[in-house]
């Protein structure tokens, strides 16, 4: 089992996979999801400082929204670690094999006493096509790529992130894709196409991911609203091949 989780560390107590960043952030881990998280993750979507730059919330964010996330989440997470775990049996001495997600996504603060604290998150998935601005093509876009198979380098995947506003401008979020990126999703899911789609005017957010190799291609408009209010977006692109 450890074998397929490579390159995870597992906690020796709790038996829990994760990734721990480099330093100086070397008290902050990311890992799975976990029941338990909804009043910190309820605390966050409230903050409008997080949930004005993304689209999912609802607010106000209510018991009930914080427990179906986090059941969806953690449901995704079991899946792909249940997967990795049939792999081991499977494949005992390798090679290592792909898969469609990152069970690791939720970024923890370590304190002095070994106590964590839910203060962000991180993730892969299928790219919603979001820069298609035509869409037909963009639902034929969006089936076709759900239809590949893990490790496929043709996929093209997207990423989403928030992080607590307490943790603002320290660099967390830049080293945590960075890891995440090279760590998981470039050796585990065979990622080599990686678009972000973040509203107009977070220029925070942009620089994270240009710290990490992805090139602003500049505002589109798709017409979308959320919370009933207009957002133009702008779309930051990695490539395998540029990077």
């Amino acid at each position: 089992m450890t074998y397929q989780l490579y390159p995870l560390e597992i906690n020796p107590k709790t038996g829990e996979p994760f990734l721990r960043l480099a330093a100086p952030h070397q008290n902050i881990i990311i890992t799975p999801p976990r029941q338990g998280d909804q009043s910190m993750h309820m605390q966050h979507m409230n903050d409008p400082a997080i949930y004005g730059w993304i689209e999912g919330p609802p607010t106000p964010y209510l018991p009930e929204d914080a427990d179906s996330w986090i059941q969806l989440i953690k449901e995704e997470s079991d899946a792909t670690l249940e997967y990795l775990r049939k792999s081991a049996e499977d494949f005992p001495n390798g090679p290592l094999q792909f898969v469609g997600a990152n069970p690791v996504r939720n970024l923890r603060e370590v304190k002095e006493d070994g106590t964590d604290v839910l203060i962000g998150d991180v993730n892969f998935r299928r790219s919603p096509f979001e820069e298609v601005l035509a869409e037909v093509e963009r639902k034929r876009l969006r089936e076709d790529n759900a239809k590949k198979q893990a490790g496929d380098p043709t996929i093209q995947y997207a990423i989403g992130d928030w992080i607590a506003v307490s943790h603002h401008g320290r660099g967390i979020m830049t080293a945590a894709i960075g890891l995440l990126m090279t760590a998981w999703g470039i050796p585990r899911m065979g990622v080599r196409h990686v678009v972000a789609h973040t509203f107009a005017g977070n220029i925070g957010s942009n620089r994270v991911f240009e710290k990490n190799g992805f090139v602003n291609r500049g505002l589109f408009d798709n017409g979308k609203i959320v919370r009933g209010e207009k957002k133009v977006l702008t779309l930051l692109e990695w490539k395998h091949d540029q990077a």
